[in-house]
C-alpha cells in the first residue's frame, strides 16, 4: 500500500465515528440533544410555575381552616377533609361551618351557576352570529368608506375596557335592566372588535371563485353567507365561541356593577360576596378555595378539550 493510499484510510477513519456516522454529524447531533434538553427542562419549569397555584387552590380547599393556621407553608393538604366543598353547596349546618371556620353563609351554587351559564350562552351565540356578519361585510362586500369604517372600529381595540364601564352603566340603567341578566350580557351580545377582526381574517383566505360560482348560479348574497361561508368557517366559529364563552363566564367587573342580588348574579361575583361573609376570626381560606376550584372547573375542562382547536384556527387565519 502506497503511503498516499495510507493517508487517506487514516483521514477516512478520523471521519467516520464507530457507529459508521460522520463526526462532524455526531457532533452536530450531540449539540442538538443538549439543546433539546435544556428546551425540556425550561419547558416543565414553566409548566410548574403555572400549575402551582391551580394545585395551590385544590390544596387549600382540600385543607380546614384550623390546619392551613397551624401550618400555612405545608406542600400537602392539612386535615385532609371536604368540608370546604360542602359549605360551598350548602350541605353543612349553620353551626358545623362556624365551627370549621366559616361564615355560617352557603352559596347558592346551582342558582349561579344556571346565571353564569345563561349569560356566557347568551353573549356566545349573539357575538359569534353578529360577528361573523360584520366581518364578511368587511371582507367580501365592497361599498364606499369600508377600509376607513374598519380602521376606525379596529382603534376600538386600543380604548381600555373600563373606559366604557360608565357609559355601559348609564345605558343600562336608563333601559331599566340593571340587575337583570339581560343588563350583564348586552353590552357584549352584539360583536367586538377582535372577534371581528379573527374572522375577517378567515373570511379573506376563502377562494373567491367558490363565492362567484354560487352567484352565477342564481343564490343571493345572504344565501351565500349562511350556506357557503358559514359551513367553510366552522373551525374558526368554533374557536372563536370558545373563546368567547370563558371571557363571559370570566368576567368579574360588570357584572359586580350591574347585578346586585341572587336573581342576576353570576360565579364569579358570588365567590367575591363569599369572601365577603368572612367570621371575626378570619377569612374562610378553605371554603374560599373550594368555591374557586368549582367556578373554574367547566372552564379549565372546557379549554382543556379545545386547547388543540384554538392553537389550530389562531395559526391558521395568520393572528400573532
Amino acid at each position: 500500500m502506497s503511503t498516499a493510499s495510507a493517508t487517506d484510510l487514516t483521514m477516512t477513519s478520523d471521519a467516520v465515528s464507530p457507529d459508521g456516522a460522520p463526526a462532524a454529524t455526531r457532533t452536530a447531533g450531540q449539540r442538538l440533544s443538549a439543546g433539546r434538553v435544556i428546551a425540556w427542562i425550561f419547558m416543565i419549569l414553566v409548566m410548574l410555575i403555572t400549575i402551582l397555584p391551580f394545585y395551590w387552590v385544590l390544596r387549600t380547599a382540600l385543607s380546614s381552616n384550623a390546619g392551613i393556621a397551624a401550618h400555612p407553608t405545608s406542600i400537602l393538604p392539612v386535615d385532609t377533609n371536604l368540608r370546604g366543598f360542602e359549605r360551598v353547596f350548602g350541605m353543612q349546618s349553620t353551626a358545623d361551618a362556624i365551627k370549621d371556620g366559616g361564615s355560617g353563609a352557603a352559596l347558592n351554587f346551582w342558582v349561579y351557576l344556571r346565571n353564569s351559564i345563561v349569560v356566557a350562552t347568551h353573549v356566545t351565540v349573539f357575538q359569534v352570529l353578529f360577528s361573523a356578519m360584520a366581518a364578511y361585510s368587511f371582507a367580501r362586500l365592497r361599498w364606499r368608506g369600508r377600509d376607513a369604517v374598519f380602521m376606525i372600529f379596529l382603534a376600538a381595540l386600543m380604548v381600555p375596557s373600563i373606559f366604557t364601564l360608565l357609559p355601559n352603566f348609564v345605558l343600562i340603567k336608563q333601559l331599566h335592566m340593571v340587575d337583570t341578566l339581560l343588563g350583564v350580557a348586552l353590552p357584549t351580545m352584539f360583536m367586538t372588535p377582535f372577534a371581528v377582526f379573527f374572522l375577517k381574517q378567515f373570511f379573506m383566505n376563502i377562494p373567491r371563485e367558490l363565492e362567484e360560482a354560487a352567484l352565477l348560479d342564481g343564490a343571493s348574497k345572504i344565501r351565500v353567507f349562511w350556506r357557503l361561508i358559514l359551513p367553510m368557517a366552522q373551525a374558526p366559529l368554533a374557536t372563536l365561541a370558545i373563546l368567547t364563552y370563558i371571557t363571559a363566564w370570566n368576567d368579574y367587573f360588570w357584572p359586580l356593577l350591574v347585578s346586585y342580588s341572587d336573581s342576576s348574579r353570576v360565579l364569579t361575583v358570588a365567590v367575591a360576596v363569599f369572601k365577603s361573609q368572612a367570621p371575626t376570626s378570619g377569612t374562610d381560606w378553605s371554603g374560599l378555595m373550594a368555591a374557586t376550584l368549582v367556578a373554574a372547573l367547566p372552564m379549565l375542562l372546557l379549554f382543556m378539550a379545545a386547547a388543540k382547536r384554538v392553537v389550530n384556527s389562531i395559526g391558521f387565519t395568520g393572528i400573532k
